[in-house]
């Protein structure tokens, strides 16, 4: 507690200011006084009113800050799931995007982050640590960016919204060279009857949420956690994920799916979960007016041929084709960003391993 005298010319008259108590009711009460103290006493007051005005905007700011800001990668401000990211936050508990609220999340970061260290070493953990210990300021800042991943940013982390195949040469030509294979498993299971329960898409497909049209996604591995059924009907699909170098196949920022986008359909843009991978799309299904954008830059998909992107970046992706032309189908990879250090990877594996 802070005790402010209000103007010299006053007897003890005191305001006991606590922060952590302030309310809009009280608020309202301090400025009240304040200007029944400028009518009675226009000089020495005059100045404490014009603190409390201050305080009253600062207090006015914090309010907005909270009800705008839902934590990080949650829900806030009472705004709609298309409105945020374009595709259905599903709010359960087992999705590590929806369920971490921002601030017990840092916490759990760095006590994370002290485990491995006791556990392993602190060395070349700088970054690493620089990025939990700054995470609030990453991530809980209002103003509009190009880039602004929604659960960890990896500090001093070269960036663009496209990178060169070359990045992950190995991995690419891999999936490349994959390519038949496939689109043949693709297809097995996107002709499939639809299941039983009711929905109107095959077993194992997932609609998600857009503007319009429709994208759907059939995941074999899904924020780092295998999907056995999923994985069963896509052998070869599932081969080709292990012989990849840099999948990132141990923590919650890894995914491997075929994503489908139909004709007419727009996902709105949005920001990926973390800075600290590549996003690899190898297009199986491409007709004509297709985009991907990312950071401003539009993009074409290719059959046959890999698109690597930072998704930390604002992108959107649509199909503006006619329904004669079919579907939009890519089989989308996580891969390591290559400047992250095998130590770092490490690291994070553990901080951010499923569950935890």
């Amino acid at each position: 507690r802070k005790i402010l005298p209000l103007s010299p010319t006053w007897t003890p008259k005191y305001v006991c200011v606590s922060v952590m108590e302030w309310s809009l009711e009280r608020m309202r009460e301090w400025v009240a006084g304040g200007m029944q103290s400028v009518r009675e006493c226009e000089g020495g007051a005059l100045g404490t009113a014009l603190c409390l005005a201050l305080l009253f905007i600062w207090y006015c700011y914090r309010v907005g800050c909270e009800h705008s800001v839902g934590g990080v990668g949650g829900v806030g401000g009472g705004a709609t799931e298309e409105e945020l990211n374009g595709f259905a936050y599903c709010q359960s508990p087992e999705c590590f995007r929806c369920s971490r609220p921002g601030e017990g999340l840092n916490q759990r970061l760095y006590h994370s982050l002290q485990e491995y260290a006791k556990r392993y070493t602190w060395a070349g953990m700088g970054r690493v640590h620089k990025g939990v210990r700054d995470q609030g300021r990453y991530l809980l800042c209002n103003r509009p960016s190009i880039q602004k991943p929604e659960v960890f940013f990896l500090p001093d982390l070269p960036s663009a919204p496209f990178f060169s195949r070359e990045a992950q040469k190995h991995d690419v030509e891999l999936l490349e060279r994959s390519f038949p294979a496939l689109l043949v498993e693709f297809e097995s299971v996107y002709r499939l009857p639809p299941s039983r329960t009711g929905s109107s898409l095959p077993p194992g497909w997932k609609a998600n949420s857009t503007p319009r049209g429709q994208w759907w996604t059939f995941y074999l591995v899904n924020q780092g956690t295998p999907m056995a059924l999923n994985a069963r009907r896509c052998p070869r699909a599932w081969r080709v994920l292990g012989q990849l170098r840099t999948f990132i196949a141990n923590n919650v920022f890894g995914n491997a799916c075929f994503s489908v986008l139909s004709p007419g359909a727009t996902i709105s843009e949005h920001y990926g979960p973390t800075n600290v991978r590549l996003r690899c799309h190898l297009g199986l299904k491409v007709p004509s007016n297709c985009e991907l954008v990312v950071g401003g830059e539009p993009q074409c998909w290719s059959e046959g041929s890999c698109l690597l992107f930072d998704d930390s970046f604002l992108h959107t992706a649509f199909h503006d084709g006619s329904p004669e032309d079919g579907p939009r189908v890519v089989f989308m990879v996580d891969l390591w960003h290559p400047n992250v250090a095998a130590a770092e990877r490490q690291a994070l594996d553990y901080i951010f391993t499923p569950g935890r």
